[in-house]
């Protein structure tokens, strides 16, 4: 992409993982100044910190950023693309730019921080206002603490605490319109950033799944609110049912922001138990980003050291059986093969397939947050992490190790007529709901009447859920020992 130059005196806005023009605490303090403002987007894979994303995330991240240009020239203002590391980068726009004043919202990682603070040094040095904000969480996370002044470990004290605090404020409006610049920055045209798959397209799932842009995200959030809150509470866990916003891959791009989400469900009018899971939810949203602020590297890191002598396994076929969707467990292959498509889980089954991973397979938790971290538009540096930890026992408040998930169970609890299950492993389809999530107990005939056969058609169990809980319990008592 090009963009027209900003005249002497502009104002930039570095957009990161806040891909919106409404509730952008960044560019309204730039469309405030008065100055031209232009918009800059740095691909950077390479600076201390980064994690690169996930070739999912690079889809959705390619879209949003098309959307986000759109939004943006709508108002006036360009948005210039480059590659490479921040720190080289960004002193050199606003040298181009002829810039006085740049603002950014924050993140939260520490090698990051550390990036943007030298940044800032820099960038005031050349005489360049610096400012940013927290634009994309309720909190700071180096505020809220506990009272012996350190970080919460348990969620339940945080949200408490996060309750406690000032109601978050009012999302604020996209600017009306911005001052515009003369002459041209270059910029790269957005398939140089090659953020989309090259040969085979596989995409096709994500694109039925996933509509770009604030409006498509508002609308869908709207939708939510109308027909999906109400019943959130209990309908939360069910997959096969609507009662899930599907925000997540907005959020993590910033597409939509959590004050936005906040408050649109204060507002609803929906149940007060809904409204209060739903708001849980986003407080749970907000811990992970704490401990990931005070606790670095949770994403190769146990947070709980004692899991550091677990006996992990490794298996050159379970492995691939649990990617593929084929483990011969229905709500397992269900989540797994919904992934693939679709770059996204139900959040129920998410935890579901990562307790079969680590307790049933005893493949170490970090194989699966990987995996995850590919295969998800909504990976996020924080949670993804967090989430697998609390699955594996090892994480700050974590489900402790011995509460392992009994796949076949928690399939007749929560899928009980199996629309989840036949939605996604349809050569299931015909099984009666008595046996679907348990198809090698069916006898010959039920089998045959619904055209199974078992290693042919759909596979044989990968391991026998019994025994695998035995093994990892006995596995455990390493960890013990380990206090």
């Amino acid at each position: 992409m090009s963009a027209p130059a900003a005249r002497r005196d502009a104002a930039i806005v570095w957009f990161r993982d806040d891909l919106r023009v409404a509730d952008n605490p960044a560019l309204d303090a730039a469309a405030r100044t008065g100055k031209p403002v232009v918009g800059l987007f740095v691909h950077d894979t390479i600076s201390p910190g980064v994690r690169a994303p996930g070739a999912a995330q690079k889809w959705m991240l390619h879209h949003s950023l098309a959307a986000l240009s759109d939004a943006l020239g709508e108002l006036g203002v360009p948005l210039v693309l480059r590659a490479g590391p921040a720190s080289d980068i960004v002193p050199a726009f606003a040298g181009e730019a002829h810039a006085s004043a740049i603002f950014w919202n924050r993140r939260y990682d520490q090698a990051l921080i550390a990036v943007d603070s030298e940044l800032k040094r820099d960038l005031t040095a050349a005489g360049v206002k610096a400012t940013s904000f927290n634009g994309n969480y309720l909190h700071e996370p180096s505020l809220l603490k506990t009272g012996s002044g350190g970080p919460y470990k348990v969620f339940t004290p945080f949200r408490r605490a996060l309750a406690a605090g000032e109601e978050p404020g009012p999302p604020l409006p996209a600017p009306a319109q911005c001052a515009s610049g003369d002459g041209e920055l270059p910029g790269l045209r957005l398939d140089k950033l090659s953020l989309l798959p090259h040969g085979p397209d596989w995409t096709g799932g994500l694109r039925e799944s996933w509509p770009a842009g604030e409006a498509a995200a508002m609308g869908r959030f709207t939708d939510f609110l109308a027909t999906g809150l109400d019943g959130y509470g209990e309908g939360r866990d069910r997959p096969g049912q609507p009662h899930v916003s599907r925000m997540s891959p907005y959020l993590r791009f910033g597409v939509v922001s959590p004050r936005q989400l906040w408050h649109g469900a204060r507002e609803s009018g929906a149940p007060r138990a809904d409204l209060e899971k739903f708001l849980s939810e986003l407080a749970w949203r907000e811990f992970c980003c704490h401990l990931a602020f005070h606790f670095p590297r949770m994403d190769s890191r146990n947070f709980d050291e004692r899991f550091d002598a677990f006996p992990w396994r490794e298996s050159h076929r379970d492995l691939p059986a649990w990617k593929k969707g084929m483990t011969g467990y229905p709500i397992v292959d269900a989540g797994m093969r919904e992934l693939w498509r679709t770059g996204y889980m139900h959040n129920r089954v998410r935890m579901i397939v990562a307790s079969f991973l680590v307790k049933d397979l005893m493949i170490d938790w970090r194989v699966g947050e990987r995996w995850f971290w590919d295969t998800l538009v909504d990976g996020d540096t924080a949670s993804n992490p967090a989430n697998w930890q609390w699955v594996a026992g090892s994480g700050a408040d974590a489900a402790p190790y011995f509460r392992i998930f009994n796949p076949v169970l928690q399939g007749e609890k929560f899928d009980p007529q199996g629309d989840y299950v036949r939605a996604f492993v349809p050569e299931l389809s015909a099984l009666p709901d008595r046996i679907l999530h348990k198809p090698w107990e069916a006898d010959t005939q039920t089998l045959a009447q619904a055209g199974v056969e078992l290693g042919v058609t759909y596979p044989h169990r990968v391991v026998d859920h019994r025994e695998a809980r035995q093994s990892a319990l006995d596995a455990l008592q390493t960890v013990k020992k380990a206090s």
